[in-house]
Parts: C-alpha cells; structure tokens; sequence
C-alpha cells in the first residue's frame, strides 16, 4: 500500500481526502475546521489511516497564502 493524504486548504477549514493507494479512496472526504478541535480531529484521522494501512502516510496540500499557517505545525508537531 501507498496510503497518501491530500488536503484542500480553504479559509477556516481544510476538506480531507485519505487515499490507501492509487484510486482508492478510504472513507469519504471529510471537512476539519482549522481550530484546535478540527486539527485533534484531523491527526485523528491520519492515525486512523496509519493503523489500517501500517504506515505514515505523506500529505499533499497547496500553499495557500497565509489560510495554511495553522495546519502546518500541527502537521510539523505530530510528525508529518
């Protein structure tokens, strides 16, 4: 497997997109808000994917200006 996960960064929220491997989708996308309790949420799911699939999975987003500024670090901070 080559679990991978993109993110859609928007103003205020971020839409989630968990991949197992090429075209195959794991759950469905899903919305985090970019407060404390959406980004727990969000390493929640990329902890969820990384015991299904055994490994860490990459994660792809866009810089986009300044409305990644609060997902990044936490991403950093859980050691993505």
């Amino acid at each position: 497997m080559n679990p991978v996960v993109g993110l859609d960064v928007a103003k205020g929220e971020s839409q989630v997109q968990m991949f197992l491997d090429k075209k195959m989708p794991y759950k469905s996308s899903v919305k985090v808000d970019h407060t404390v309790d959406g980004l727990e949420e969000l390493h929640s799911y990329l902890l969820d994917l990384e015991h299904q699939t055994g490994m860490k999975p990459p994660i792809v987003l866009e810089s986009t200006g300044h409305y990644h500024a609060p997902v990044v670090p936490s991403l950093h901070l859980n050691q993505y």
